[in-house]
């Protein structure tokens, strides 16, 4: 219930802040796993990727955010769990795996932490080959710029599985390539 309520009280403010619109929505599947791999150009991108979406998205967040007295409370309460940075978080992986395997939606960011690079990290196809879950490419287009409208676009489902060599040595690569290029199209697409 307190999900609810603040997606619907952040979709008031982000309307009027951010005009944010919504494009593609009903790409998201209405059930079984989804990761929702964005770019990552905020600290505002979480709920910008989860607030329009009908389904509860959680979120990997760097565990220093949950020692953050009252916030890390209320972030775990909406979903999201805790991750090692600046290496292979074999905890996190596991949490997010066991989460898709239960049908639910997980917010990925594939770069890691804020960047324009486009030099994605191999978890999410990890991640999403284990779990089978399938991967909507999202773009967020138009940066923060306060009665500025800001768009969060949401790409074609994509079952890794299904394009990808898996017994390729570099199939991880690959998958990855081929999320951030479609990561990328939504972004040139909608500018």
């Amino acid at each position: 219930m307190l999900y609810v309520f603040f997606r619907f009280l952040l979709r008031c403010i982000y309307s009027v802040l951010f005009r944010l619109k919504a494009i593609g929505v009903e790409n998201i599947p209405k059930t079984g796993a989804v990761i929702l791999a964005s770019n990552h150009i905020s600290n505002l991108d979480p709920p910008t990727i989860g607030v329009k979406v009908p389904r509860k998205v959680h979120f990997m967040a760097k565990e220093e955010l949950f020692k953050i007295p009252v916030f890390g409370a209320l972030i775990r309460a909406f979903g999201a769990f805790p991750v090692k940075r600046g290496g292979v978080s074999k905890d996190a992986i596991k949490a997010g795996i066991t989460l898709l395997k239960s049908g639910e939606v997980m917010g990925i960011f594939p770069e890691g932490s804020r960047s324009n690079a486009g030099a994605a990290k191999k978890g999410t196809a990890m991640i999403a080959m284990r779990s089978g879950a399938a991967v909507v490419p999202v773009a967020i287009v138009g940066g923060y710029k306060l009665f500025r409208q800001t768009k969060v676009c949401y790409g074609k489902p994509i079952q890794l599985s299904e394009i990808i060599d898996e017994s390729s040595p570099d199939v991880l690569d690959q998958a990855m390539d081929v999320v951030m290029a479609r990561i990328q199209e939504l972004a040139r697409q909608h500018q």
